[in-house]
C-alpha cells in the first residue's frame, strides 16, 4: 500500500453510529508485478487478502478471528537493497500464523527491522481493541495508537505529505457528516488523481517531476500506478464484530491489467466475541 487513511476508536461500543475502525487504502505497484486480488487463500483459510505473486505475501488483509495488518514501503531510494526480504510477508505472517498481540508481533519484527527495505506496518486485532504501528525508519519503537484519524503514506505515520494531509482530512470530514460513510464514498475519495503543488512536494531523492505524479492519491503514469483501492468498515456487535471490506482494482482475476479499475469484490463476515 501506499496510502492508507483510517479512523480508529478503540472505546466505540456495541451499537454505536460509530465504527471501531473505518479505513481506506490504495495499493500503488508497478502493472507488470502480477497479484491475485482480495479472496480466501486456499493455503490459509483464515486470511482475506490480495496476493503478490511475486513475494508471495500481501500489501492489506484481514482474518476470520479478527486480525488486521497492512503495509506501505517507505520512499529512500538510495537506501534501497535488491537482496532485501520480501515486506509482504509481515502483513501475511501476522495473519496466518500464530495469534500474538499487535504489539508483540511488532516488536519482534523490529528485532529484525534492518534486514528489510523501508516499511511501515500496521497490525492490529480487533478483538483485543489494539492497533498497533512500526516503522523501520523511525526512531521511535512499536507503539499502539491512540484514537482518532491517522495516515500513512511512504514516508512515518502521520507526515504531513499533502495527499495525507488531505485523504486524512477528507476522511475526517466524512465520519463528521455521517459516522459510518459507504464503503463506495470511502473508495470514491481515495481515487483522488490530483496533484500538490511544487512548493509543498516532500524531497525523498527522486526527480521534482516523479514527486510531483506520485502526490497524487490516485497515481496514473504508463507502467506504474494505483492498482487497487480497499475500503474497510469494523462494527461493534452485541454479538461480537461485523467486518465489511471492498475492494476495487483494475484485475478481474486473471492477473491482467485494465485501466482504470472497474473490478470490485466485496465480503461481509462476523467475528464472536468482540
Amino acid at each position: 500500500m501506499c496510502l492508507i487513511v483510517f479512523d480508529w476508536q478503540p472505546s466505540a461500543a456495541p451499537g454505536e453510529r460509530r465504527a471501531l475502525l473505518t479505513l481506506s487504502a490504495n495499493r500503488d505497484e508497478f502493472f507488470r508485478r502480477t497479484a491475485e486480488p482480495m479472496h480466501w487463500w486456499t493455503d490459509a483459510p483464515g486470511v482475506l487478502a490480495g496476493r503478490d505473486l511475486t513475494g508471495g505475501g500481501t500489501w492489506l488483509g484481514v482474518s476470520r478471528d479478527g486480525r488486521f495488518a497492512a503495509l506501505t514501503n517507505y520512499r529512500a531510494p538510495s537506501e534501497t537493497r535488491p537482496d532485501a526480504p520480501t515486506r509482504g510477508t509481515l502483513v501475511s505472517n501476522f495473519l496466518a500464523g500464530e495469534r500474538l498481540a499487535p504489539l508483540t508481533y511488532l516488536e519482534r519484527v523490529a528485532e529484525q527491522g534492518q534486514r528489510y527495505n523501508g516499511f511501515n506496518l500496521l497490525c492490529g486485532d480487533f478483538t483485543r481493541r489494539e492497533l498497533g504501528w512500526y516503522g523501520n525508519r523511525a526512531e521511535a519503537p512499536p507503539a499502539l495508537l491512540e484514537a482518532g484519524v491517522h495516515g500513512l503514506s511512504n514516508s512515518l505515520l502521520n507526515t504531513p505529505w499533502p495527499k495525507l494531509v488531505a485523504q486524512r482530512d477528507a476522511l475526517h470530514d466524512l465520519i463528521h457528516a455521517d459516522e459510518r460513510p459507504s464503503l463506495d464514498v470511502l473508495i470514491d475519495t481515495l481515487r483522488d488523481p490530483r496533484t500538490a503543488n511544487d512548493a509543498l512536494l516532500p524531497s525523498t531523492g527522486i526527480s521534482m517531476e516523479r514527486e510531483r505524479v506520485l502526490s497524487a492519491a490516485f497515481i496514473e503514469t504508463p507502467e506504474y500506478g494505483t492498482r487497487s483501492t480497499t475500503a474497510l468498515r469494523v462494527d461493534l456487535t452485541a454479538l461480537g464484530l461485523a467486518v465489511d471490506i471492498k475492494e476495487r482494482g483494475d484485475d478481474d482475476g486473471s492477473h491482467r491489467i485494465t485501466r482504470p479499475g472497474a473490478f470490485e469484490r466485496a465480503f461481509e463476515f462476523d467475528v464472536k466475541g468482540g
